[in-house]
């Protein structure tokens, strides 16, 4: 019987509102990302790698499932043969696009911006690449409702990381750059679509007031922002408008230095 109880840890991070996601480094000296859970009775911790698989597992012998199905995919295009992925290849790789998300949402807790991008990164690949090859059509559409969510998080998490360095113009760029991809989704038919471009919509406005607090906007920083928004509007006639003056504000400015 094994002997490797838990309760000591368990008894050295106790449950606490807002404190219950953590990195360590392991045994080896590899960052894990760990939260502490609570379901009823049950008390226990989720434990992820930082870096490769969460699950540390090489999937056919690669680093990642999703790599394993672009190496078959580039092999039969350059003999000149079709590619599809059939129902288990899309289970695999939805499974493998599930522990990443679980990934990226602690890591953006704890502010891993670096990370959380790269891991969204993936995921948008991991999207298109399952929408170009499927070979069923709900396979091709399960994961199109999830697009919102990953814009948002994408943005947030290049949004985040500018303000930790002060570079709150980058910031309010990455917001514009989230809404205009929202905007730019094809409708869908979906509950859960809907729901979360909304969600990501509003929390994507809070953002943006966060940064106007952190560090009021320049003129300059402004009327960018009145232009972005015009477009996403189709307002093209006020957005050109804002073009000229941004272009004589920034031309008075060069003849300053």
């Amino acid at each position: 019987m094994s002997s490797e109880d838990i309760k000591p840890i368990l008894d050295r991070w106790p449950l606490t509102e807002g404190q219950n996601v953590r990195k360590i480094i392991g045994a080896d000296g590899a960052e894990r990302i760990q939260i502490r859970v609570c379901i009823d009775t049950y008390h226990g911790i989720l434990q992820f790698d930082c870096d490769g698989r969460p699950d540390a597992q090489h999937p056919h012998g690669c680093d990642f499932a999703l790599e394993y199905f672009l190496q078959l995919c580039d092999r039969n295009e350059r003999s000149g043969e079709s590619f599809v992925l059939d129902e288990q290849d899309c289970m695999e790789l939805f499974a493998e696009s599930h522990q990443i998300y679980q990934r990226y949402v602690l890591l953006l807790q704890v502010g891993d911006y670096a990370r959380v991008i790269r891991d969204t990164e993936r995921n948008i690949r991991l999207f298109r690449f399952v929408r170009d090859h499927a070979v069923r059509e709900e396979d091709r559409e399960q994961l199109d409702r999830w697009w919102p969510y990953i814009i948002r998080i994408h943005h947030t998490a290049k949004a985040l990381g500018a303000m930790a360095n002060q570079d709150y113009k980058t910031a309010a760029a990455e917001v514009a750059a989230a809404r205009r991809w929202l905007d730019e989704l094809d409708e869908l038919d979906d509950e859960t679509f809907q729901i979360e471009r909304k969600r990501s919509l509003e929390a994507l406005g809070d953002l943006a007031e966060q940064i106007q607090r952190e560090r009021p906007m320049t003129e300059l920083d402004q009327l960018e922002i009145e232009k972005d928004d015009a477009v996403r509007k189709e307002d093209y006639l006020r957005a050109a408008e804002l073009r000229d003056r941004i272009e004589a504000l920034r031309s008075a400015r060069r003849e300053n230095e």
